[in-house]
Formats: structure tokens, sequence, C-alpha cells
């Protein structure tokens, strides 16, 4: 089956054409992300293959379907960058990876917190200038604080497992309360309370109309003053502008993101000889309690390798017009 693959990168290429083998889908890869602009790219493609900066809403559904497109599969576990309403009205079936390593998110997330309460990004950089001294690299022990974990779902049950073993409390907070995360010791409590009461926040769910701006300035009001800011789920999880204020007051102690609310114009590219016109992110990356990331958390071999097979999986399976068992919920 024709499939145009957008927003793609060379180890997309080298690994989806891998997993591709067997199957014999005709490949064609497209560096651009998905946009109404570029959207022609895929003429002639049963299907269209997209990443999280995609943007699928209505008006590029609506030109893929005008161009014979029956399918989107997106190599990724989130779908709110397509519009699934518009997709089903189109007749457009829509997959997605419903499973891949959950442990690559989840032990990224604990190097981000290790990186940023520790300050190991900023001795490295003062040790490469000859510079051995400790003032201002001064962090706390995890053991015996408290975290909570915004989402438990895979990812947020083995990142709060892992934090259990460092010796942390635990608390959750879900609409969906799940028993293995109470049976490694997690306690689940409301939004305020978790807030309140824990050292450390890290955010694993992902991003709907209800968790859109879950952390914004009322929730950090709330938060226990100095604590630290993980999200490796989806950017606008957090009211950015809202988090950068709580950082000058001290009320947020630290952030390491590895996704941002305004994001697809900047990862995946490469921007370093360029003036990036982002005053957020460009104010954000300014101060010394902040790690940014851009989006790799998810970018290990295991992860990648079980994407690319999903992906492939689900395509064959819309080929031979069997179930698909990873289409999104309608």
């Amino acid at each position: 089956m024709k499939t145009a693959v957008f927003s793609t990168r060379r180890y997309d290429q080298t690994l989806l054409q891998q997993a591709n083998c067997d199957a014999g889908h005709e490949l064609v890869f497209v560096q651009d992300r998905l946009t109404v602009e570029t959207a022609s790219l895929a003429g002639g493609c049963a299907a269209v293959c997209v990443f999280v900066n995609d943007a699928v809403d209505a008006a590029v559904l609506e030109r893929l379907a005008a161009q014979g497109t029956r399918i989107v599969a997106t190599r990724s576990t989130g779908f709110n960058h397509i519009d699934a309403a518009a997709a089903k009205s189109l007749g457009i079936a829509v997959v997605r990876v419903t499973d891949y390593s959950p442990h690559s998110v989840a032990e990224f997330a604990v190097g981000l917190l290790l990186a940023v309460n520790r300050k190991i990004v900023r001795a490295s950089i003062r040790t490469r200038d000859g510079n051995f001294e400790l003032d201002g690299l001064m962090g706390f022990d995890l053991h015996g604080k408290t975290v909570g974990v915004i989402g438990t779902g895979k990812i947020g049950t083995i990142f709060a497992r892992i934090m259990a073993g460092f010796g942390c409390t635990v608390l959750g907070h879900d609409a969906f309360e799940k028993p293995e995360f109470e049976q490694l010791g997690g306690r689940y409590v409301d939004l305020p309370t978790l807030m309140a009461r824990s050292d450390v926040v890290s955010l694993h769910c992902p991003l709907t109309p209800e968790t859109a701006h879950i952390v914004d300035a009322a929730s950090l009001a709330q938060l226990k003053r100095g604590a630290i800011l993980v999200n490796t789920s989806r950017g606008g999880l957090i009211d950015t502008e809202a988090a950068t204020e709580a950082l000058k007051t001290g009320q947020l102690g630290g952030l390491a993101i590895d996704v941002y609310e305004q994001e697809a114009s900047l990862f995946f590219q490469d921007l370093s000889s360029t003036v990036i016109t982002d005053d957020v992110i460009q104010r954000l990356v300014s101060f010394p309690n902040v790690i940014v990331t851009g989006h790799q958390a998810f970018f290990t071999v295991e992860a990648i390798g079980q994407i690319m097979a999903t992906t492939i999986a689900s395509l064959s399976a819309f080929e031979r017009g069997e179930p698909l068992v990873n289409r999104i919920p309608e």
C-alpha cells in the first residue's frame, strides 16, 4: 500500500524500512510536517503516516480524503494532533501505537529529575571550563521526599515504581485509578492535595480538553513551594507562561520538560544557526533551574523499533481488511 510518511528523519526512514521488509508497502518519505500546504505530497497515497507535530486537522483530512487517503497512522500513543471526529465523518481510519517501551519515557523522566535537582548540566559545563567550584550546585535527597504522579497509566506507574525504589512516598492523581499503582505503595489524592504535598510532580497523562493546562497559575499556587515539575507527556499540560512566573518567584523550584506547548515550530530540526523568535522558550532556557530537551524521552532502540513494527502491522491489517486493534477510540 502506498504510504506517505511525514516528519521523517534518517532514523525514521531506516527503522521503518526495516520493519517493512516483509510487508512490502510502498513508503514515500517526506521530511516536512503535514499541513494544509504539504498535504498534496500525499497525493495518490492510500495511507498517511504522521508524528506528534503534524497538523492533522479537519482541513488537512478533507484534502487527504479528496486525494484518496483512507487511513492515517500516527507513530505515537497520543493522538491529540488528529481531529478524530473529522476523520470519522470522512471515513478515514486512524490508528496509533498503543504500547511501546513505557520504560523509555519513565526512565527519561527520572533522568530529567536527577539532572535538574542535582544541577548536573551546569556542573558538566563548569568542569569543561575548568571550574570545579560547588557553589550553586546543591540539590536535595530524593529519599524520603514525596513525589506526585499525574497520570498513572503504564508510564506513570513505572515512574512511580522507580521513585518508590528511591525511598519516596508516591501520590497519584488520575480519573481512572489503577490497582497496580496502589500495589506499589502509591496513594490516590485529589489534585490540590497532590500539589500541596509533593516535592516533585511528574506529568504522565494524555492531553485532552480536561487536562489542557492542568498545571496553571491556580495549581502552581497550590504547589509546595520550591517543588520540581517534570513533564515528558504533552506540552499543553502546562501553562508555560504561568510556570515561568512561578519560577521567577521561587514558587516553582525547578522545571524539567521534554515537551513544550508551542514545540511544533521548533522541535525535530536544527535551528542553531537561526534566530529563534519564540520568546517564551528563550526565557525558559535562560533560567539556571530549567532543563529543556527536544521531545526525546521515547527515543530508544526498543521503543522506536516497536513503534515502527506496530505502524507497519496496522497498515498491513488495513490493507487485508482485518480488524484494526490499534484504532483510536471513537
